[in-house]
């Protein structure tokens, strides 16, 4: 069989850096497509769409999110050990899991989407139906009989740090998804002719084969690759370990991570409750304009707060392994720099960034989707959400790391149950201080992520004596040179405009301002040192290289 050559292990900081472009540019692709599909489906087919991926994605959690993360941390562990078959039998043993949790998942919600869809509409007419709702849930649960398989797959490359092979298996599953969105949904409404409902149906089963493409990819590039699987670290007598105690061990690093995904899609599962209802009983919203802003939150504005946490993801994938590989050898002074290295990069990238959409955001918003009366306003202050989410995220994976379950779980509990008890009252609250009223879902969403990332710091501060003089130094430097960019842009859009009425004018105007946003924010953070300091030397002088070659 033709070996690949193109697999090599990264570092923490370079497998951090190829792993968030390899998810940058699927968001990229998942924002992308936005553009025709909503075109093609409108407001009331983003929020069908939403109530089904809402619904979705508490299902995958239940059955793979913490799962690859958890393979990735024991391949990592048993790898440093050099206990090279124990290693793949805990790789076996995932995939079982992952296939049997998938398929219960599965056969939960083929039987119970009706009752699902009757939950989430109550008793609200004048918008999607019950029956429209059930049969779009069931038709991207078909994606989960594939995806907690390809994630395990996806946990095996990176424990082994070969990080670019499940990047670009992402990168492969958004493409076919988008394909099959974009042109799926294209064709059923407009050649053949078929309702909505259907429609988006269609849409929604680019999920379930780009997830299939996905999975033979990196099928293929292990047995491609299998002498470097099997290349021990350690010449080493191997302990005996039955399956019994590999199973609990993979439940046990899984539990955390999968908590943390439910949990975060419970502030989805409050919002989808709650804010429809709300703006129609509290403020007086019609039916549609309560769905039409619930879309907005759910699927057309929660696109971009994905490029923010795609950030954050890729640095937790890098971050896992290798965070682990420094616990096992004991390197406390390793396990602190890591800690604050990923911590650093993340506000390093996120807060420009969501400085420079909230800025933009009606002119990124008509770009996409043409214009409207709630989008602009939604996205502005919602993509904070996503800063704050992936702040939050990065700091509780490294508490379940460092195997402090306890703390894990307080602050997940802490911070949903902030958004359960503020979501409601402060979307009354900010409706009679003549504040638009999902504002207040969104500081509900805001305060509950800040709340948690505070206790996680606090913790890991106490507890584990991780030294944060650096990232707050960083932190008032990343944010100058942030609040910098902003006064820039400002002065700017004095003379010229930060929005257009003609649609296609705005990638004009998004894309010059970003490029300005982008030197301003780069050039202080040069001269202040901070970019040397957060991605080291060694990475800065390489890059310098590679642009002085060409």
């Amino acid at each position: 069989m033709k070996k690949d050559i193109t697999m090599r292990k990264t570092s923490f900081v370079n497998g951090a850096l190829i792993t968030t472009i390899g998810i940058v540019i699927t968001k990229i692709l998942g924002i992308l497509y936005v553009i025709p599909f909503h075109a093609i489906i409108g407001e009331a087919g983003g929020a069908l769409y939403g109530y089904a991926y809402t619904i979705y994605l508490l299902f995958m959690s239940l059955s793979s999110a913490g799962i690859p993360l958890a393979i990735s941390k024991i391949v990592s562990e048993y790898q440093t050990l050099g206990y090279y078959n124990i290693k793949k039998r805990a790789f076996v043993l995932g995939k079982r899991i992952a296939l049997v949790l998938g398929i219960i998942s599965f056969m939960i919600i083929m039987v119970f989407a009706p009752l699902l869809a009757k939950a989430v509409m109550g008793d609200v007419v004048g918008g999607n139906t019950v029956q429209d709702i059930a049969f779009v849930i069931r038709v991207i649960g078909t994606a989960i009989l594939v995806v907690p398989v390809l994630s395990i797959y996806r946990g095996y490359f990176e424990g082994h740090r070969f990080m670019s092979a499940p990047s670009l298996s992402q990168v492969l599953e958004q493409l076919v998804r988008v394909l099959i969105i974009i042109f799926g949904s294209l064709i059923s409404i407009k050649y053949l002719n078929l309702d909505l409902t259907t429609s988006v149906g269609v849409a929604l089963f680019g999920a379930t084969l780009g997830a299939l493409v996905s999975y033979i990819y990196l099928v293929d590039k292990l047995l491609k690759n299998k002498s470097k699987f099997d290349t021990k670290a350690r010449d080493v007598n191997e302990p005996y370990v039955s399956d019994k105690v590999i199973i609990k061990k993979i439940v046990l690093y899984a539990f955390p991570f999968i908590m943390i995904d439910i949990f975060k899609s419970l502030y989805n599962y409050i919002d989808m409750f709650t804010v429809v209802k709300g703006l129609v009983d509290y403020a007086k919203y019609s039916a549609v304009e309560a769905e039409t802003v619930y879309s907005i939150l759910s699927t057309w504005g929660a696109k971009f707060n994905m490029i923010v946490l795609s950030l954050s993801t890729g640095v937790i994938v890098s971050l896992i392994p290798n965070l682990t590989e420094s616990i096992v050898k004991k390197d406390k002074e390793q396990v602190n720099k890591k800690i604050v290295q990923a911590l650093s990069i993340l506000l390093y990238l996120t807060i420009p960034i969501t400085f420079g959409i909230s800025f933009l955001s009606e002119a990124i918003w008509t770009l996409f989707y043409g214009e409207s009366v709630y989008g602009s306003s939604v996205l502005s202050y919602y993509i904070f959400v996503g800063l704050f989410t992936g702040l939050f995220t990065t700091t509780v994976s490294v508490l379940q790391t460092l195997k402090d379950y306890k703390s894990v779980f307080i602050s997940l509990v802490i911070g949903v149950l902030i958004k359960l008890l503020l979501n409601t009252s402060l979307l009354r609250g900010f409706m009679l201080i003549n504040l638009p009223p999902y504002y207040g879902v969104i500081t509900a969403s805001i305060i509950g992520y800040l709340v948690s990332f505070i206790c996680c710091l606090v913790i890991l501060k106490f507890k584990y004596k991780v030294v944060f003089e650096n990232i707050v130094k960083f932190f008032i430097e990343i944010l100058c040179g942030s609040i910098l960019m902003i006064l820039v842009l400002t002065v700017i859009g004095l003379f010229i405009p930060t929005y257009s009425s003609i649609r296609i004018a705005n990638l004009g105007i998004v894309v010059f301002y970003g490029i300005v946003g982008a030197i301003v924010y780069f050039v202080y953070i040069h001269y202040s040192g901070i970019t040397k300091e957060v991605f080291g030397k060694n990475l800065i002088n390489s890059i310098k290289k590679i642009i002085m070659k060409k």
